[in-house]
């Protein structure tokens, strides 16, 4: 009885703290307890199990740890910025695929051309996502303005340049008393040339009134398909060059093939006299009022030199205004035909 008592005694002057059972039960008290002689002063001779560590909890984790259920969120892996870019300028380049096609063929047929190289690109249409026709559409646009409103933009450039060659001869006699003195070269020269189209003559030349302009709409713009249209131009007549500065001689080509002289020269003082009047300024004077002589009136000249003209303005008018602008307002050209005022119809 005197033992339950001194054991109840000494449970109640335990320290109080966590005790894992399972380790004790594990070591099942392989450690002997010593005798209160061996102990020293103030030492508890009952073996009590060591606190845990204690842990650090936030407070997220005791908001998920109230919520029965519902486990903590995944952190998700955010795209790198050159994705997210790559993406969006993928949906740019779909969205404006046809646009972007036609202006790398316009920089790539520019720098070849530049170059010197003549190649062979096919012909793509400028187009808007917003301009596509969709099925079931039609369109009462009046597209002529628009067309004609392109062409009064267009300046008088100069047009058909051709390359011509022709001779001439320099003559200077220059008598020093009863001494013949004179000296004579005939020259071979290239000359250029180009004539003007005026594609601008201005509103009065595109009144209703005076036919010079015609735009007929075969067709509409319906289920799915591109409406279509004809169109014809009346211009004035390509001008040929207008005075000598229009001209230009190409002096690397152009050389002597002939030199004729008196038997004084350069001696007796001839050559002092003569041999300014030979000077590069002279003899190129002389040779672009040749030039300009040819291509006004020497028909070997003049009609290739319009016949170019005519087909170059031609193509300008259909491939960078007329063409783009119906295509752009969901038609097509079907036909294109440009007259000049003056020369007789077909």
């Amino acid at each position: 009885m005197l033992r339950f008592i001194i054991l109840c005694l000494g449970m109640l002057t335990t320290r109080a703290g966590r005790m894992d059972t399972a380790p004790l039960r594990e070591r099942r008290y392989r450690e002997e307890p010593r005798a209160p002689e061996e102990l020293p002063d103030g030492e508890d001779p009952w073996i009590t199990a060591p606190e845990p560590p204690r842990r650090r909890v936030s407070s997220e984790s005791v908001r998920q740890d109230l919520v029965p259920g519902r486990r903590a969120p995944r952190r998700r892996r955010r795209l790198p910025w050159w994705a997210k870019w790559a993406a969006g300028l993928a949906i740019v380049a779909l969205v404006f695929r046809k646009a972007l096609a036609f202006v790398v063929i316009t920089v790539l047929s520019a720098a070849l051309h530049l170059v010197g190289l003549n190649v062979h690109l096919p012909h793509i249409n400028l187009a808007w996502p917003w301009t596509s026709i969709t099925a079931g559409t039609t369109t009462d646009t009046n597209v002529g303005p628009w067309v004609l409103q392109k062409i009064e933009g267009i300046s008088r450039p100069a047009l058909g340049t051709e390359t011509f060659n022709f001779v001439f001869t320099h003559k200077v006699s220059k008598n020093i008393g009863f001494w013949p003195c004179w000296y004579s070269s005939t020259f071979y020269a290239v000359g250029r040339a180009s004539a003007t189209v005026d594609l601008n003559p201005g509103a009065t030349w595109w009144s209703p009134s005076t036919g010079h302009y015609r735009l007929q709409v075969l067709s509409r713009p319906v289920t799915g398909q591109a409406g279509r249209v004809a169109v014809t131009i009346v211009l004035p007549p390509p001008q040929l060059p207008q005075s000598v500065h229009d001209i230009s001689v190409d002096n690397t080509l152009s050389h002597p093939i002939d030199t004729q002289h008196s038997w004084t020269y350069p001696g007796f003082g001839c050559g002092a006299l003569i041999k300014p009047q030979f000077s590069e300024s002279v003899v190129y004077g002389q040779a672009q009022n040749l030039a300009f002589t040819q291509a006004t009136h020497n028909p070997q000249v003049t009609k290739p030199l319009i016949t170019a003209a005519e087909n170059e303005a031609t193509q300008i008018i259909r491939d960078n205004f007329v063409q783009p602008t119906v295509n752009a307002l969901g038609y097509t050209l079907a036909s294109f035909s440009i007259r000049w005022a003056g020369a007789a119809s077909p």
